[in-house]
């Protein structure tokens, strides 16, 4: 029972460790891109469950090790933040070694599945291993870190829509980009949290650049090139009323975010967890009653 307790105390370690419930972020966008090259190719929207558990392992991984390389890279800075100080990289419960394995193990499933998905997935396996890496780098030297997480996110749809075709369509680089403003708008905001640790500690973000009332605008800007860009999307991918539907709700959705944040601070992680979670589940719905209806 102890050995027991002991596995189960360190699975959950790293599912802190790579804040595993942040999956819903990038993983409905995926399968959004699969719905949408399916429902071109067979006029049904399925993909079959080969690609699904394929996409699934391929996401998992490949957020599992971007995670576990930014976990393994900033534990110095996250050490004297005191909102990351607890985390498992920092106080010992996840030692460097176990992480290094982590992010070993984690980057040899994504390669390996991304081979069994077809050649063009397998060749950008290690470019988006490769960029993934990076946005824990960039932030030691440059404040369009924001845009790096943002682009890391935004190859969901990309990597979707590979592995159903084979290519890249023009739609999907439509909601590649709108992803990629979506989610660094909202880690500008997220941000806002740590502008006066960044100022201090030498660290590169747009919040420590340029101040918290100029951040909540350029964010305002992201979020608004988003629902523009999805809704190039939708019309590029040729879909109806119930995907405009859930475009005109991620709108409100972001406004409601820029409300909670311009009304209290303190609402920041509300609308980051809250918000967008619910967000990414919304939109594939709807894109599955449109491809159903």
């Amino acid at each position: 029972m102890a050995g027991n307790r002991s596995l189960f105390a360190k699975l959950s370690d790293f599912s802190e460790l790579v804040m595993f419930r942040h999956s819903v972020f990038s993983l409905p966008f995926i399968f959004i891109a699969m719905i949408i090259s399916s429902y071109h190719i067979n006029s049904t929207g399925w993909f079959g469950w080969r690609l699904f558990f394929l996409g699934l392992i391929a996401a998992v991984s490949a957020r599992n090790f971007a995670m576990g390389v930014n976990r393994y890279l900033d534990r110095d800075i996250d050490a004297l933040n005191p909102r990351t100080k607890s985390r498992p990289s920092v106080d010992g419960r996840v030692s460097t070694s176990q992480m290094i394995l982590f992010i070993t193990i984690n980057a040899a499933i994504f390669v390996l599945t991304a081979y069994f998905i077809n050649p063009l997935a397998f060749k950008l396996s290690m470019p988006i291993l490769i960029i993934l890496a990076g946005y824990t780098l960039f932030k030691r030297f440059s404040a369009a870190a924001h845009m790096i997480l943002g682009v890391s996110l935004g190859l969901a749809p990309i990597a979707g829509v590979v592995a159903v075709e084979g290519r890249i369509t023009l739609w999907s680089i439509y909601l590649a980009l709108g992803v990629m403003f979506w989610v660094a708008g909202f880690d500008l905001l997220y941000s806002l949290q740590d502008m006066e640790f960044d100022k201090q500690n030498g660290l590169h973000s747009i919040p420590s650049r340029f101040g918290s009332e100029k951040t909540m605008f350029i964010a305002k800007v992201f979020h608004i090139l988003a629902i523009l860009l999805w809704a190039a999307f939708v019309e590029s991918a040729a879909l109806g009323m119930w995907a405009w539907v859930a475009v005109f709700i991620s709108a409100l959705m972001l406004s409601y975010e820029h409300y909670l944040v311009n009304k209290d601070f303190t609402k920041i992680d509300k609308a980051f967890f809250t918000v967008n979670g619910y967000l990414g589940f919304i939109f594939i719905f709807f894109i599955i009653l449109d491809v159903v209806f």
